[in-house]
């Protein structure tokens, strides 16, 4: 543990120059690794016939990757698949000419043909380019959590999150996500309903071939909190070997149940709806499966609450 430790401490050390050459230099032996325009890049490993392509920013792969690697790859490399990972070096929704002329290669070259199943994840701007991007692998499924629609302010000015992109294109190539998803095999797009801006921009993805997936609670955050859950690798685990379904997403997303984190996020939100009654029963729940002191004391204050109001909880049911 030690060991891993250090050197995981020694790969967030590396300056961007040294991170961006190991990556090349991994790439390099895997596939390959390229520059696309000043801002993006790719990384292509070269496996069996199951692809992974994920959308991923440098900053989220060196803040939350061990092994300062791209997601996809740590994913699909472990299971001996395919993986092309795009990668943004800031906040640009991946809206560059140079992106969307390597997609266009892909294409002409029937890059996506040579693969018996194809998956395109991301998530935040991610989940958009994703969706956006996914028009050019016709049959392929597509898991994007909390995505924008678009940054368009003709179409979307009430999310006031993001006003620093109002002055680039989302009307051109690629623009529309939803419109993108069309010749998608499947969809799925996970989003809070309580987040009033990722509930809106969810809406707009309102069609036939996509499947919303509402996780309430999870907050604004619902990327981070998925990762925190542990459900995003058994997703796209699913989604690769041809078994994700919203079947299948329902009872991954149980796992939730046995997050404290998650557990504390639902209280916060039935105390701040005034439900002592539905907080007692969050907490009782929780203090008997987990076996955590914090939401048994937690239920002997909402015990004392309810009692001087003349409530008393339900029996247990059997666990």
């Amino acid at each position: 543990m030690q060991a891993e430790t250090d050197s995981t401490t020694e790969l967030a050390a590396l300056s961007p120059a040294e991170w961006a050459a190991r990556l090349e230099e991994i790439g390099d032996e895997a596939g390959y690794c390229e520059k696309l325009g000043s801002r993006h890049r790719v990384f292509f490993s070269d496996q069996q016939p199951v692809l992974l392509v994920t959308f991923e920013t440098v900053a989220d792969i060196r803040a939350r990757q061990p092994d300062q690697l791209p997601l996809g790859y740590a994913i699909a490399s472990a299971r001996g698949w395919s993986s092309l990972t795009i990668i943004a070096e800031d906040y640009t929704w991946f809206r560059d000419r140079a992106v969307y002329g390597y997609f266009d290669r892909l294409v002409d070259d029937a890059f996506f043909e040579d693969f018996d199943r194809v998956v395109f994840f991301g998530a935040g701007m991610a989940g958009y380019a994703a969706a956006a991007y996914a028009v050019t692998a016709p049959g392929a499924t597509v898991i994007a959590l909390a995505p924008q629609a678009t940054l368009d302010p003709r179409i979307a000015g009430w999310d006031h999150r993001f006003t620093h992109m109002r002055r680039t294109s989302f009307s051109d190539r690629y623009g529309f996500a939803p419109d993108m998803l069309e010749g998608a095999g499947e969809a799925f797009v996970l989003f809070d309903p309580l987040e009033p801006m990722d509930a809106m921009h969810a809406a707009l993805f309102r069609r036939p071939w996509v499947t919303a997936l509402p996780c309430p609670t999870l907050g604004a955050n619902l990327p981070a909190m998925m990762a925190t859950l542990g459900l995003i690798e058994p997703m796209l685990v699913a989604a690769c070997e041809g078994r994700f379904n919203a079947a299948a997403f329902w009872r991954l997303y149980r796992l939730r149940r046995n997050s404290q984190r998650y557990i504390r996020m639902l209280l916060a939100r039935t105390d701040a709806a005034g439900r002592p009654f539905l907080s007692a029963l969050v907490a009782r729940n929780a203090a008997r499966r987990l076996r955590a002191p914090r939401f048994a004391n937690r239920l002997a204050q909402l015990q004392t609450v309810l009692a001087d109001k003349g409530i008393t909880l339900p029996p247990e049911r059997p666990l």
